[in-house]
């Protein structure tokens, strides 16, 4: 044990810069098709599937430059001495859906690094939280009845653990 070192702990709190995204209905659409979607709302465009983030804020990446996973390397992640990284988990936590025509903001943070001992030696978790938030101003229809929704309100959370071996 004693992996983790002060750099490594400095690292929980640090924050990505925020990416902006807008939402297009056509891109809902595009992507409830692709994940054989069923509820009218997502064929439609009008509302997200609530897995239509995972990936939304990640880098635009070229092929090549992409590592083994098939992912954009993390910015926001420490250099590890364990270099193995499986998931871990992933919870949504919802406010609102995501409809067409909002402006999203997207941030990534550190929140936790931990490490354990498992059956095979020692583990490193790391926990990540995304916010998502709209982005300021105030737009219509977002809200599930309809309403206005205002620029920083909280739209979802994903936060993830990823496990280092």
């Amino acid at each position: 044990m004693g992996l983790l070192t002060p750099e490594i702990l400095s690292w929980i709190g640090r924050s990505t810069p925020p990416v902006e995204v807008a939402i297009s209905k056509r891109d809902i659409i595009k992507y409830a098709l692709a994940t054989g979607q069923t509820r009218p709302a997502y064929l439609a465009g009008d509302e997200a599937p609530p897995m239509f983030v995972f990936g939304l804020f990640r880098p635009l990446t070229p092929t090549g430059a992409l590592g083994p996973d098939g992912l954009a390397p993390a910015t926001n992640l420490p250099e590890l001495p364990l270099k193995r990284i499986m998931a871990g988990g992933t919870r949504l936590e919802i406010q609102r859906p995501i409809r067409a025509g909002d402006t999203l903001l997207g941030t990534h943070t550190l929140a936790d690094i931990t490490e354990k001992s498992g059956r095979q030696g020692p583990l490193i978790f790391m926990v990540s939280v995304l916010s998502i938030t709209m982005k300021g101003g105030t737009t219509k229809g977002g809200t599930t009845k309809g309403g206005t929704t205002k620029g920083g309100e909280l739209v979802m959370k994903e936060i993830q653990t990823r496990i280092a071996r």
